[in-house]
């Protein structure tokens, strides 16, 4: 298990410890997001080779809301098991799932509203739409970590990237970008494959287009996640003093009765294993 280093970090030791932990939990990101995804993309391949969406509307629209369910559980699945990770914990798909349980509709009207907030943002300004996205972002950590409302988790979010918004957008524009290269890069085996599929008679090349998209996410999403849940420890390092409250926390259950736990006491508390 890693040492547990607490500090104010860039942007580009945030994308470096996101990486770090994708790698080191990958069986269990992978395995979180697969169950997330296998159920949606069963029914899509069904969809797609028996008539399309014309011919199964109510099916077209009941995967759809099943995908959004399931995949705002494994957001907060991946959050959970992310955030222990970063403490130096543990913790298993099945427990991060059955925390998460709790957290799914929460995060669906966290995701509208957000959503409702950026397009508002973009019909005003151009400027005030990125001042948005780059204000919520850590809603969706804030909201999973903390037991928080929606509207609490915007609240919060707000409150801390204040004064660090264009960070956190610089951050969300690299994020993207790593996550956007391998759909892109499929969608050039032929850019109309999954619509077509969808619309009518999915061809073989449909289906092995909509499955490699889907892969891609499978693999890929995990790191936003990753990196926007160290983002959130980052800046409650920085504003609150997160680190100090943690280290306080773990003397004060490892020192015997009567121990002192003056964190005075202690040459580097920013660092610990």
């Amino acid at each position: 298990m890693a040492d547990l280093v607490l500090r104010p970090l860039s942007v580009g030791e945030i994308i470096d410890h996101a990486f770090a932990i994708y790698r080191r939990q990958f069986a269990t990101l992978f395995l979180i997001t697969l169950l997330a995804n296998a159920l949606p993309l069963l029914m899509t391949m069904y969809v797609m080779t028996s008539g399309g969406i014309m011919n199964h509307p109510f099916l077209y629209f009941l995967n759809s809301a099943i995908s959004l369910a399931l995949g705002n559980l494994a957001i907060a699945a991946t959050v959970f098991l992310v955030s222990e990770g970063y403490l130096g914990r543990s913790v298993t798909a099945g427990d991060a799932f059955g925390r998460a349980v709790k957290y799914i509709w929460p995060l669906v009207l966290l995701s509208f509203a957000t959503g409702l907030i950026v397009v508002v943002g973009f019909f005003l300004l151009i400027v005030p739409c990125f001042i948005a996205i780059s204000g919520l972002i850590l809603g969706t950590p804030s909201l999973v970590l903390e037991d928080i409302t929606p509207s609490a988790a915007l609240s919060r979010s707000w409150n801390l990237t204040k004064g660090f918004r264009w960070k956190m957008f610089g951050l969300l524009v690299i994020l993207v970008i790593i996550i956007a290269i391998p759909s892109i890069a499929i969608s050039f085996l032929d850019p109309s494959a999954g619509a077509a599929g969808l619309m009518g008679q999915a061809s073989t090349q449909a289906l092995v287009w909509i499955v490699l998209q889907q892969l891609a996410t499978i693999l890929v999403y995990p790191l936003l996640y990753c990196a926007l849940t160290i983002a959130y420890y980052d800046l409650r390092v920085r504003k609150e003093g997160f680190d100090l409250e943690l280290l306080e926390s773990t003397l004060a259950h490892a020192l015997p009765p009567g121990g002192s736990s003056d964190l005075r006491d202690i040459p580097n508390s920013r660092t610990f294993g």
